[in-house]
C-alpha cells in the first residue's frame, strides 16, 4: 500500500514545489530549501565519512567516546510532540566529531559557492544514505514501486512543465551535475550542465539493494551479523547493475540526441525489472524471487539487538 501511495506523495510534493517557484521569490525558496540541505547535508556527510575515518586514523579515534545524556520534557500532546522527553542525548567517537567538524566547514563552502562538484558530493552522501536505511521488503513492493513511478516520471516529463521547472529552479543538492563541455558558454559566462535527478540513482538503488540480499539469501549467508565482505555469487545484482548503467546510458543518448528532457525511469524501470526477471526466469527462481522476504531476517535482528543489550546491561 505505501509502495503505491509514494507516486502520489511524490507527486504532491513535486507540484508544491513548482508552485512555490509561481508564486513566490525563486532567491526566497532557495534560500530557505539551501539551509534545509546544508543541515540535512551536514548528518549525511558525517555519517558517510566518519566510517572512513575511523578506519584510517589510529583505533583510539573509534574506541574514545563522547557521551552526554541530554532529556527535555515538553508539555505537547504526544501526536504532535511525539514521546515526552526529547531525547538528545549524543553518544559519539573521535571520528564522529572529526567528521561533523569537516562536514559543517564543506556545507559552508558548498553553500557560499554552490559549486557543481560539492553538489554531487553532497548528492551522492544523500544517496548511499537513503540505500543504506531503506528496505523495500519484498520483491513485489519493489516491482509496485518501479511501475508507479514509471507512470509518475513519464506524466511529470512528458505532460507537464513541472518536473523540468523544478530541475531548473531549485539550486540543491537534489540532482547530480554533468559539465556538457568545460569551456564556459561565451554569453552567460558558465558551464552547461546536464542533471540527473537523485531519484533516479535512489530508487533503482532500492530495488539493486534488495537484489543483492536475495542473492546472499540464496547463498546461504546469515543476516545477523552481516559481513560485507564476504564473496559470493551475485547473479541478480550484476545482471541488474549492467541493466541500470545500459538504461543509464541510453537516457544520456536520447537526451542529447533529441536535446530534450528524457524521463530517466522510462528507460531504467524495465532494465531494472527485465534483467531480474530474465535472470530469475534462466535460473529457474521465478517463485522463489516473487516469494522472497525480508521480514524474517529483519526479526532476527531485532532478537540479536535485544540479547546484545540485555548482556551489556548485564555486565
Amino acid at each position: 500500500e505505501d509502495a503505491m501511495q509514494f507516486p502520489l506523495l511524490g507527486s504532491a510534493s513535486l507540484f508544491s514545489l513548482y508552485l512555490a517557484f509561481k508564486f513566490f521569490d525563486r532567491n526566497v525558496v532557495n534560500m530557505i530549501i539551501s539551509v534545509y540541505f546544508g543541515l540535512v547535508g551536514c548528518a549525511a556527510l558525517t555519517v558517510t565519512f566518519s566510517p572512513i575515518l575511523g578506519a584510517m586514523l589510529p583505533k583510539v579515534f573509534t574506541t574514545k567516546r563522547l557521551q552526554k545524556e541530554i532529556k527535555i520534557n515538553h508539555p505537547l500532546p504526544q501526536s504532535i510532540g511525539g514521546e515526552s522527553p526529547w531525547d538528545f542525548s549524543i553518544d559519539a567517537s573521535l571520528a564522529d566529531v572529526l567528521a561533523f567538524i569537516a562536514s559543517v566547514a564543506f556545507s559552508v563552502v558548498y553553500l557560499k559557492s554552490k559549486h557543481w562538484a560539492l553538489n554531487n558530493v553532497l548528492g551522492i552522501a544523500f544517496c548511499l544514505q537513503g540505500i543504506e536505511r531503506f528496505s523495500l521488503g519484498t520483491y513485489k513492493i519493489g516491482a509496485i514501486l518501479l511501475v508507479g513511478l514509471f507512470f509518475y516520471d513519464i506524466f511529470w516529463v512528458f505532460g507537464t512543465d513541472v518536473m523540468v521547472t523544478v530541475a531548473k529552479n531549485l539550486d540543491g543538492p537534489i540532482k547530480i551535475l554533468f559539465p556538457r563541455s568545460l569551456v564556459p558558454n561565451a554569453e552567460t559566462g558558465k558551464i552547461e550542465l546536464s542533471l540527473l535527478g537523485l531519484g533516479d540513482i535512489v530508487i533503482p538503488g532500492f530495488f539493486l539493494a534488495l537484489l543483492l540480499r536475495f542473492d546472499a539469501h540464496n547463498a546461504n549467508l546469515p543476516y545477523f551479523p552481516t559481513d560485507c565482505h564476504a564473496s559470493f555469487p551475485k547473479p541478480y545484482f550484476h545482471s541488474a547493475l549492467v541493466a541500470y548503467v545500459a538504461g543509464l546510458a541510453t537516457t544520456l543518448f536520447v537526451m542529447i540526441q533529441f536535446n530534450a528532457a528524457q524521463p530517466a525511469l522510462l528507460y531504467l524501470v524495465p532494465a531494472c525489472l527485465g534483467s531480474s526477471l530474465l535472470c530469475a526466469a534462466v535460473r529457474g527462481e521465478l517463485k522463489e524471487l516473487f516469494a522472497y522476504s525480508e521480514e524474517e531476517e529483519e526479526e532476527e535482528e531485532i532478537q540479536a539487538d535485544t540479547k546484545k543489550d540485555a548482556a551489556a546491561k548485564k555486565a
